[in-house]
């Protein structure tokens, strides 16, 4: 019964009068005719319709999507034609398409421009998305079809056979094979995580825009940077402060304010703000959002027939069972506790040589590390800082891609953008002028928009039958400068800038058939692999001597500092990897563990005493507001993932090393070949064996960290 007929009956059995159902097939049509269910029209092969987006249509061009989605599902499961690879499974890739644009534009409102009515609106959808994504795995006529391709034995290519097998496995790992009783929980449960997952986000994001730390007297900016100070004064600026100095809760904002101020106290004081978001006691507060959370995805894993959430997860990733993830983890672990150990000696050392009185807290580690960092190898990264211009690293990415991949960015203004602050390039193939695909970039930030750098893909690449290009994006938090001024941004903020380029290009660089292969579609522990290689290119000479120029002089960045910063490439180690590792075991062992009514906070502290956690930092993100695994199931049990990757990249980057360039154009071509273009079509193993020529040495991660090897 579709959704017209559907209300027509309920309006008869509540007495509605004639002209209301008059009215509401008016507003049905009205809605169909929305901009947001169209095909995206204009160059490119049709791009998002930005400027013509209403807020207001979002709730009911969801209805509308969904039930047009569920009546391309249904017709393929009702297909009286014995189920083939194409009546079937390429009709499931085509299937959706009108919801699969809306979901992309709206993951950009919620996530880039979540003010006004969109937190309201995206608690209505949430839970309408997740019914509809059961009602698909829950089709049993759907399945049976699915299941028969998948039994058939038949002649598929490499690509064909993991799409069905891949299909086959996601829908068991769903729930095709529970009775309606069980289908029936299954889908409780989906539907109650989904709207849990957005009450986390959103007060996660209520956290940050609530606590800012407000200065109004010069002595306190001791120690920052001139930059620093700017970009805190245009954030106060942008509050209806002038004349004050903001550090918002955000990490862009934290970071250099934690590493340059001299002032303790308010070091102390920007640190617990940004490290209580999500755990204050009050209307925001996300423990027993978390606890619920933890309870539901146990529920689900035995329903499901998995030993745990974390069983669960890993069934479709490289690593497979929580028991190798930890395997990796707990083998760097003490190495990185004990070189934090280091640190911290080398930190106390300093401060009781200047007589501070301070035994080394959280909130010194950053600041005192700085202070080791000059007095080992002579490096202060203010004096690089200079020569970190946004835009000119923009152009270095850009370039590197044109070096390894044949590409030309081409900034265009003929398409809709959704804020002021976007740009937008053509991607084209530089010996063809082949169009490739579009990069936007969104690069501040500003309220509304949710903290760190992530990349998007609106649209992602396929061709079946007729190509389709990829329009993927960047978006970082970078704090503007003063008007007229370039905006510089730290060593740390560029290699995340080249990460998050690197999903781009995987993005950009692909050239499959089906799009649930395309891009970074990949196993979740696989898809940091060409974000965390892309970080290599930003320290190559080229990209040093060419676009690391100082903001007044246009020099370059002098060799003495290439030098130091080279020397210095496994300093603060310890933190980097401690603070990340922490994060990725009490992640591992939350969705392991058998414990009900689970206390965060309780079970974040045992945690980290269990494994030896050092006092003097903490998680990189606290359970509280640990957004990657409770505003979603992308990355619960696979935070591990960036370690994993990492090894990855560590072995693969020895292979441009030995080569003697990263720019090395078979190298490259072998890398596009095996990794950047073929998405998810072929075993990452695979893939990654037929670059490196053979399985991973996870050696090289310990020598990339600078850690002794086993």
């Amino acid at each position: 019964m579709n959704r017209h007929c559907l209300f027509v009956l309920c309006a008869i059995l509540v007495g509605l009068t004639s002209n209301a159902i008059a009215e509401e097939k008016g507003e049905k049509k009205a809605m169909s005719e929305s901009v947001l269910l169209q095909e995206w029209t204009g160059p490119y092969g049709g791009v998002p319709p930005w400027n013509l987006v209403r807020s207001e249509e979002f709730i009911g061009a969801f209805d509308a999507a969904i039930a047009m989605a569920q009546k391309d599902v249904q017709a393929i499961a009702d297909n009286p034609e014995d189920p083939t690879f194409e009546n079937t499974i390429v009709a499931l890739e085509k299937s959706g398409r009108a919801l699969d644009r809306l979901d992309s534009v709206f993951s950009v409102y919620s996530s880039n421009l979540n003010v006004g009515p969109i937190p309201d609106i995206e608690r209505a959808v949430a839970p309408k998305l997740s019914e509809y994504s059961d009602s698909v795995y829950q089709n049993s006529k759907l399945f049976q079809r699915i299941e028969a391709i998948y039994e058939s034995g038949g002649e598929f290519t490499v690509a064909q056979e993991r799409l069905v097998d891949d299909l086959y496995k996601t829908f068991v790992r769903r729930g095709a094979k529970l009775n309606e009783s069980d289908k029936a929980r299954l889908s409780q449960i989906n539907t109650r995580l989904a709207r849990l997952f957005t009450d986390f986000s959103q007060n996660v994001l209520e956290e940050e825009k609530a606590h800012v730390s407000w200065i109004d007297k010069e002595a306190d900016l001791a120690g920052l940077p001139d930059s620093v100070v700017a970009a805190m004064a245009n954030a106060a600026k942008e509050r209806g402060q002038e004349g004050k100095w903001a550090v918002t809760n955000t990490r862009s904002s934290m970071d250099p304010f934690l590493t340059y101020a001299d002032n303790r106290q308010l070091r102390e004081q920007v640190w617990r703000n940004y490290y209580s978001r999500g755990d204050n006691g009050d209307q925001h507060d996300n423990n027993k959002i978390i606890t619920e959370i933890l309870n539901l995805r146990a529920a689900r894993a035995k329903l499901l027939g998995y030993p745990s959430h974390a069983d669960w997860r890993l069934d479709n990733t490289m690593a497979k069972t929580p028991e190798r993830t930890m395997e990796l983890m707990m083998r760097v672990w003490p190495k990185a506790v004990a070189r934090v150990r280091e640190e911290v000696a080398d930190m106390q050392a300093i401060a009781d040589q200047e007589q501070a009185g301070i035994t080394i807290e959280p909130w010194d580690y950053r600041y005192y590390a700085e202070k080791v960092r000059k007095a080992k190898y002579d490096l202060d990264f203010n004096e690089v800082k200079p020569y970190m211009q946004l835009e000119k690293l923009r152009e270095a990415m850009m370039w590197a891609a044109g070096e390894l991949y044949g590409m030309d960015f081409k900034p265009i203004n003929d398409v809709p953008v959704f804020h002021p602050d976007v740009r937008v390039w053509e991607v084209v193939d530089k010996a063809s002028g082949d169009h490739i695909g579009l990069w936007y970039l969104d690069p501040y930030a500003r309220e509304g928009k949710r903290s760190g750098a992530w990349m998007t893909a609106y649209r992602v690449q396929e061709n079946m039958g007729q190509a389709i290009k990829p329009i993927v994006s960047n978006n970082s938090n970078f704090i503007e400068a003063a008007e007229g001024e370039p905006v510089l941004i730290s060593w740390d903020d560029a290699v995340t800038l080249f990460h998050e380029f690197g999903h781009a290009l995987h993005g950009l660089n692909s050239k499959v058939n089906y799009p649930s292969q395309a891009g970074t579609s990949v196993p979740r522990d696989y898809v940091e692999f060409p974000s965390q290689l892309m970080e290599h290119w930003l320290e190559t000479p080229e990209v040093m001597s060419k676009y690391c120029v100082h903001y007044k002089t246009g020099e370059p960045l002098p060799q003495e500092l290439i030098d130091k910063i080279n020397k210095a490439r496994t300093f603060n180690q310890g933190f980097a990897t401690v603070e990340y590792l922490a994060s990725a075991l009490v992640d591992m062992k939350l969705h392991t563990t058998t414990d009900v009514d689970i206390d965060p906070d309780a079970f974040e502290r045992e945690t980290l005493e269990e494994i030896g956690m050092p006092k003097e930092l903490p998680m990189r993100h606290r359970t509280p507001h640990f957004m990657h695994i409770f505003s979603s199931d992308a990355y619960s049990a696979g935070y591990y993932s960036y370690l994993w990757s990492d090894a990855l990249t560590a072995d693969a980057a020895e292979v441009f090393k030995e080569v003697g360039s990263f720019y090395d154009k078979p190298t490259a071509k072998r890398l596009h070949d095996t990794v950047m273009s073929v998405g998810d079509t072929i075993d990452p193993a695979d893939g990654f064996r037929k670059f490196r020529g053979r399985d991973v040495d996870t050696q090289a991660l310990l020598r990339k960290r600078g850690f002794p090897v086993d």
